[in-house]
């Protein structure tokens, strides 16, 4: 049994761009990418290779532009439900074939994973964070090239740009670390903020003749999917992560796209784009022609197997087929990048690698996984996401096995099926023609009905913040009707303190006024409003990543946008969609409150009630006891910051020095998160950094030793912070 449509389409409605494309038909991205600016020194080479990047390093040089108008028609297709890209004439999506043949980068392997900054406390040999950079490094970054626990690409570039010739072994070493380093951050794992390298990769480079044992295809994808996902919020118009590999990969699969001219084949196969650069006026048109190019193409202008052409077979580099990286090609597993888990459903896309596709499997509900970006307090990935490390570490058992036939496609059932639920075409009917009456191709009766691999089922890990229920409970518009409703609770609950009600007319300012401690006005309840400011200023630095109002950018991973995608709640002063019938338009703060009580509901009859039993169920899972075999894997909150040590580190990596000073001086201790300066041992002070686009631990805002019980706003529930 397939895909019914609200399971297929769960997210519609919420904030896709798809469903929203005739308000924004030309809405178009903005690509983040930026090349690794170091030069590829022959010294580096041996070191690339033992790590399987020297074909990255190479392809960084033969630098092509992201056609942005283009990308976006593709992102308006991408479904997150299913981690494919749904067309007039099945699904398709980049799997880890085509990772292998356009970046040349290795899949088998270790995952990438891991903690983002507190390597002291996992790591056998780990040192505070930046006392570990200045061993590998040989240098610290002065204070304003710091943003939290990421260094300046510029900085990296003056530093490191060349190699100083008669080095000794030890000064290469370290050029290499940073060459590395800028390598994964600008190629592969480049965040929302494009300018900056994160220290995540200490652990990897300290040990240089290691790096080659892990899988950095499998978490490179990752990337893309979680980053796909991001931009397919219609609120979010930046794009990241390994772009050449996005768009080589349309180049190849799709013909009728591609520019003319680029007939050289070279490897690995991105690079034979090199040097293309689209123009970058006339966006917009440009969004629409290509939207409809997708519209209009049929199902043989869409090459399933491009790779089994005789001019690649000639180039392709003899490790990307060996059998270890060939086999898991049609793995249906994980995909891990330090908190991004993703999943590889090549199962949807058996034609891909020479099947029939027949009806798929219902799409895995892995929304709890995409609403996580490891904020708030540092983890160790490998035990938070046990199950789904072991997906990976047992993935030679989940490679699908099935008929390869001369024609590969989708079966008459599947395009039965799809013609029915699949939403294929995307452009006007005026301007299509109505190519819905188009039959069914003969060819795909002549393939036969397919079979879909036998496989183990994954159960489901939706959001536990019980999307749909909260969607019959309202939206949270701005910051004031937070407050409003934590306030309502309150009236509702226990008496109110100090005599009197607080009355709002703004919460944002009124918020910044607490903080600063100003005055409140009429015997207002200050602490009710010192509460609810700490509870929506949680969620939006260590909280949930669910899309806080207050900070919402269009961040990659950390910004919040697919808090919108899963909740249906637009960021502050984004216009609402006609898909929130619950949320009345003329609602404010001041008809929510009154001296003598509620003397409006608030998008339902039943608001205050389904809220108060929602915090409930939260507060009550929350204080739930841990016991073996019966606490859900993965009911754990990253967001909240780690109590206990592991007791046995991990060993990955290592320190080439013994020492635990730098210089003569002494290094800020394990609770350090920052460099000490070269002269002293003095802090550094982190240039604010409000764009919550990298992965990156950020310090709990309120401390451990206040013990106080912190309500949420109103969307999330209470948690407790012991």
């Amino acid at each position: 049994m397939g895909d019914d449509p609200g399971r297929l389409y769960r997210l519609d409605g919420v904030a896709h761009i798809a469903g929203v494309i005739n308000d924004e038909p030309r809405r178009c991205i903005s690509s983040v990418r930026r090349q690794q600016g170091m030069r590829l020194d022959e010294r580096y080479v041996p070191y690339l290779q033992m790590a399987g990047l020297y074909h990255l390093a190479r392809l960084n040089d033969r630098w092509f532009r992201l056609d942005e108008p283009l990308v976006i028609a593709f992102v308006e297709r991408w479904r997150p439900e299913t981690h494919t890209f749904h067309m007039p004439f099945g699904e398709c999506t980049i799997t880890l074939q085509d990772v292998a043949y356009q970046l040349g980068l290795p899949v088998d392997g270790d995952y990438v994973s891991g903690c983002l900054t507190d390597f002291h406390l996992y790591i056998e040999g780990g040192r505070p964070a930046w006392q570990w950079f200045h061993e590998l490094l040989g240098v610290l970054p002065p204070e304003n090239q710091v943003q939290k626990f990421a260094v300046n690409c510029t900085w990296f570039q003056e530093t490191f740009v060349e190699c100083p010739d008669g080095a000794d072994e030890e000064t290469v070493r370290r050029f290499v670390r940073a060459y590395i380093m800028m390598l994964l951050g600008t190629q592969l794992f480049a965040d929302k903020s494009g300018n900056r390298i994160h220290i995540r990769w200490l652990p990897y480079v300290a040990r240089l003749e290691e790096m080659g044992r892990y899988s950095w295809g499998s978490a490179a994808l990752a990337w893309l999917y979680r980053c796909m996902c991001r931009v397919a919020n219609r609120h979010v118009v930046k794009l990241a992560g390994p772009l050449q590999l996005l768009q080589s990969w349309i180049f190849w699969r799709f013909p009728t796209l591609r520019p003319s001219g680029y007939d050289e084949i070279s490897w690995p196969l991105a690079s034979r784009w090199s040097g293309y650069n689209p123009g970058i006026s006339n966006k917009g048109p440009r969004v629409q022609m290509a939207r409809l190019k997708i519209d209009l193409l049929q199902p043989w202008q869409f090459i399933w197997m491009p790779y089994s052409a005789l001019d690649v077979i000639q180039v392709v580099h003899p490790e990307v087929l060996e059998p270890r990286h060939t086999m898991l090609w049609r793995c249906r597993t994980s995909l891990i990048y330090f908190a991004v888990v993703e999943w590889h459903q090549v199962d949807r896309v058996l034609p891909q690698f020479g099947g029939v596709q027949p009806i798929p499997s219902p799409a895995l509900n892995i929304d709890f996984l995409m609403s996580k970006d490891g904020r708030g307090g540092d983890r160790w990935f490998p035990a938070q996401y046990a199950d789904w490390h072991v997906h990976w570490q047992e993935r030679a058992e989940h490679i699908l096995q099935f008929d390869i036939v001369p024609d590969p496609g989708p079966s008459h059932d599947f395009l039965t099926w799809w013609y029915q639920h699949g939403k294929r075409f995307l452009s006007p009917e005026m301007l299509l023609g109505d190519p819905r009456g188009i039959p069914i191709p003969d060819e795909a009766t002549q393939r036969g009905a397919g079979r879909l691999p036998d496989m183990d089922r994954v159960e489901d890990v939706p959001d536990r913040r019980r999307i749909e229920r909260r969607a019959q409970v309202g939206t949270r518009r701005s910051q004031r009707e937070w407050i409003g409703a934590d306030l309502a609770m309150d009236d509702v609950e226990p008496p109110v303190r100090g005599g009197g009600r607080v009355r709002g007319r703004g919460g944002r300012r009124r918020v910044g006024a607490a903080r600063e401690g100003a005055q409140m006005p009429m015997g207002g309840d200050v602490a009710g409003v010192d509460r609810a400011h700490r509870g929506g200023h949680e969620g939006g630095s260590g909280g949930s990543g669910m899309g806080d109002p207050t900070t919402h950018t269009d961040a990659g991973l950390g910004g919040g946008g697919l808090g919108d995608y899963f909740v249906g709640v637009p960021g502050d002063d984004h216009t609402l969609q006609e898909s929130t019938p619950w949320v009345s338009p003329s609602s404010m703060f001041g008809d929510l409150l009154a001296s003598d009580g509620i003397v409006a509901e608030f998008g339902g009859p039943h608001f205050l009630e389904d809220i108060r039993t929602i915090m409930q169920e939260d507060e009550a899972a929350a204080g739930r006891v841990q016991t073996t075999g019966t606490q859900p894997p993965l009911d754990v909150d990253l967001n909240e910051p780690a109590t206990v040590a592991p007791p046995h580190p991990f060993a990955m990596g290592g320190t080439p020095a013994s020492a635990q000073t730098v210089g003569s001086h002494s290094v800020a201790g394990p609770s350090s998160s920052r460099p000490p300066d070269a002269a002293r041992v003095t802090p550094i002070q982190p240039v604010p950094d409000d764009s919550d686009e990298s992965i990156e631990d950020e310090e709990p805002l309120i401390r451990r030793s206040f013990r106080t019980r912190v309500p949420r706003r109103c969307g999330t529930g209470s948690h407790l912070f012991r």
